[in-house]
């Protein structure tokens, strides 16, 4: 499959009437509908694409994850990412879930609450093409370290949109860490700035 165009989504046909395509054309996302896109459900500019695994999937059985292992093998030559509805109905198994694709597959996961936040996070990657990140910059095919990724995540009010921005703007966690609260502020607000650097200085302070 080829990477698409800067601005571009390649989109699997099953989406076109969805919430999630009228959000991405309204943050001024370009769409290419595909109806052999193969197991991934998107393709995106930064040779990276993604996998979407709902709240009913999860509710449906183990189908979803022999989806995720023929993703894993007939996706290697992209960054191979996963978006995985995490609300009320799911929570409870949304820790083996996330267990399934980070540690057993070796997989990037995003927790979204849903189509929106989904969307978002695709345009943050999508526009975010347009500046140096991270994902131009790496050489290696793992762009995105899930457990780094997940750390940031667990900082109070950073949800994946915010943890991919901040990614793609600091290059390593100990640039994040060092970080003073003006520096994280462009990036995610001065609320969120303050309880990202309380956060690692707590932590920090809590060591040995």
């Amino acid at each position: 499959m080829r990477c698409p165009p800067y601005g571009h989504v390649i989109t699997s046909e099953k989406w076109r009437n969805s919430s999630l395509i009228q959000s991405l054309k309204g943050g001024g996302v370009n769409i290419l509908f595909e109806t052999e896109l193969g197991v991934a459900d998107f393709h995106l500019p930064n040779n990276s694409c993604i996998l979407y695994v709902s709240e009913s999937d999860i509710r449906a059985g183990s189908s979803y994850k022999r989806k995720l292992v023929r993703y894993r093998h007939t996706s290697s030559r992209f960054q191979e990412l996963v978006l995985v509805e995490k609300t009320r109905l799911s929570e409870q198994n949304f820790s083996a879930v996330q267990k399934f694709v980070v540690l057993d597959l070796g997989l990037t996961l995003l927790p979204v609450s849903g189509q929106t936040e989904a969307s978002q996070l695709i345009s943050q990657i999508v526009h975010g093409e347009g500046r140096e990140n991270p994902f131009r910059r790496r050489s290696s095919s793992r762009l995105l370290d899930p457990k780094v990724l997940a750390l940031v995540q667990r900082v109070p009010g950073v949800g994946g949109v915010k943890a991919l921005a901040l990614l793609q703007e600091f290059s390593s966690i100990h640039q994040l860490c060092s970080a003073a609260p003006h520096e994280l502020e462009p990036v995610v607000g001065q609320a969120a700035a303050q309880q990202i650097h309380s956060f690692f200085h707590k932590a920090t302070a809590a060591g040995p």
